[in-house]
């Protein structure tokens, strides 16, 4: 008896133990399980895809790009989406066609009213996103599509001019002509000219006032020393930020240059190959890259403030490097630009892999040292000095570094 009791206590040790044993087990699985952490971006794709995923993942919907708090139609959206219209065109992925789709089936209602949208505002900034209408509408043939690009066509109709026939940037800030507003609008307009105007002589007026606006800029904006162009000319001389003789901004910010180089590559796939003008904006391309070639960091990338790189504050910048990036090397594959400029993108675009871009855990694309936002004139007044441009907020994954790092990946086919 004595024994069968002594058997029976060591089976239950034995037991005990070998139950502990299996729970350890369990556990010590369990733990190196949540080690594991899944990747919600491969990292066995090209790095347009990778950053476009991020954006969707972070984003889920793009009418709350660039940091709102509610659903807004702005420049930023169709920036973006433009670089996935591209992105979708290479890989026919449906993720990326709904996530252009969405925005528009959001933002524009039956009748064809664009939500958050003022007309009377004149503002160039809201004829961006209408790229994306122009690519929607063939496809889908929405009528209420047509008519918010007809909406945004009637803005540029009557958008107000200077003396030139140049057009304001905003209407709250008269008289002015910005660098940005090329690529906010001309884009869109060569676009719609091409695709949707069928008067042969109206197309043609069309084209012409294009063209204008970036002879004006040349004219007005461009330093005859260096061949960089200043942010912002202001007709009147009148702004606090303007030179007193040549109205123009005090310096050469990066971002600008950048809308301008992507405003000139991008109308280019549009403007007649028959138009008078198109020579004149190669050769404006031309002057814009050996310029901006001469401000390039050895590290590949250009500084906030181009033309000081090693003042106290000054930093080498994502946004504008992107955009660069993206002219030239579209520029080139498209004839516009010596084969040089090339390796000049190549440089800058391993500049941002090496310096700017970091990786999540879990496969997330981040762009680092993004200007937020630079603008000019305004409240609080911002007055385009090199302490402004250096003091406005910098962020990871702004869009206006996002969509064109996008664009250039795709370019260079990183």
């Amino acid at each position: 008896m004595k024994n069968t009791i002594k058997y029976f206590a060591l089976f239950v040790i034995a037991f005990s133990i070998s139950i502990l044993a299996c729970k350890n087990s369990k556990e010590h699985s369990k733990a190196a399980d949540s080690s594991i952490i899944e990747k919600v971006v491969p990292e066995n794709l090209k790095w347009s895809e990778r950053m476009m995923l991020s954006e969707i993942e972070r984003v889920p919907k793009a009418s709350m790009l660039d940091f709102v708090k509610k659903p807004r139609w702005s420049y930023t959206n169709g920036l973006v989406l433009s670089a996935a219209i591209k992105v979708y065109e290479e890989t026919n992925n449906q993720t990326y066609y709904d996530y252009i789709y969405t925005y528009a089936d959001e933002m524009i209602d039956s009748t064809g009213n664009i939500k958050t949208y003022k007309l009377s505002n004149q503002n160039l900034d809201m004829i961006k996103s209408g790229d994306v209408l122009l690519y929607l509408y063939p496809k889908t043939k929405e009528e209420r599509f047509l008519k918010a690009i007809e909406t945004l066509n009637s803005q540029l109709e009557s958008q107000p001019k200077t003396s030139e026939g140049g057009y304001w940037h905003k209407k709250v800030y008269p008289n002015q002509m910005w660098l940005d507003g090329l690529y906010m609008a001309e884009p869109f307009h060569t676009h719609y000219a091409k695709d949707y105007v069928k008067d042969a002589t109206k197309a043609e007026n069309i084209y012409n006032h294009i063209v204008l606006q970036f002879d004006l800029i040349q004219k007005h904006s461009r330093d005859g020393k260096t061949g960089l162009l200043y942010h912002g000319w202001d007709e009147s001389k009148e702004q606090k930020w303007a030179n007193k003789e040549t109205g123009n901004s005090p310096n050469f910010w990066s971002r600008a240059m950048g809308w301008y180089g992507m405003a000139m590559v991008d109308v280019l796939d549009f403007l007649p190959e028959n138009h008078s003008g198109r020579e004149r904006i190669i050769t404006y391309l031309n002057q814009f890259a050996e310029a901006i070639t001469k401000v390039q960091d050895k590290s590949g990338l250009w500084w906030q403030v181009l033309d000081q790189g090693d003042r106290d504050g000054n930093y080498l910048e994502a946004t504008g490097t992107s955009m660069f990036t993206y002219a030239f090397a579209k520029g080139v594959h498209k004839g516009y630009l010596d084969k040089k400029y090339l390796a000049v993108a190549e440089k800058a675009y391993e500049g941002l892999i090496d310096n700017l871009v970091s990786v999540e855990e879990n496969g997330l694309v981040n762009l680092n040292k993004c200007c937020g936002v630079a603008g000019l004139g305004g409240n609080p007044y911002r007055d385009g000095s090199y302490e402004y441009y250096i003091n406005e907020i910098i962020r990871s994954n702004d869009p206006k570094g996002t969509g064109p790092f996008i664009l250039a990946s795709l370019e260079l086919n990183k």
